[in-house]
Order: C-alpha cells, then structure tokens, then sequence
C-alpha cells in the first residue's frame, strides 16, 4: 500500500501514558522509514532472546533469579512482536 493514504499503522512504540501511537499516511515518510527500522530491530532481539532463554532453560547452574529476569524480557519482546503483528494486520 506504499504511495497510497490507508489506514492508521500502530507504531512500535506508545505516547505519554502508555496510550498507542498511530501514523496516517502513505508509509513513505521518516517517521515510517524510522517505525520499519524499529521493528526491524524489536524482531531481531526477540530472536535473540529466545536463543537465550533456551539455553538458561537447559543450563543446570541457571538460576532462579536469571529465569525471572529472562521471563520478564520474554514478556516485553511478547509485547513488542504482538504489536508488530497487530500494526500488520495479524493480530
């Protein structure tokens, strides 16, 4: 849909107060080609965390403490990729 007004994309990262950000336009602009590279990088790190995360799920020495902190990126990176979807129109 490049070129083209259509629907408002969600973007990868809220306003004050935590409320979604929405970006209405043609998706050729800066603030788009900023939202893409975001996403792009959100996408990657999830990858990443999750190579992590198994290997503290299978390393006997992995501690309570290291599994929290592990399971509370888990839910951030959750976060960031279901809103990806969402602003695709997946979710």
């Amino acid at each position: 849909m490049r070129g083209e007004v259509g629907a408002p994309r969600l973007l990868p990262w809220a306003g004050a107060e935590g409320q979604p950000c929405y970006l209405v336009g043609d998706g050729t602009g800066h603030v788009a080609q900023l939202a893409d590279e975001m996403e792009s990088v959100q996408l990657e790190m999830a990858v990443d965390l999750l190579a992590h995360v198994e290997r503290l799920a299978t390393e006997r020495r992995t501690t309570p403490e290291q599994l929290r902190y592990a399971v509370a990126r888990l839910g951030e990176s959750l976060r960031e990729v279901h809103r990806i979807a969402v602003s695709r129109g997946a979710g």
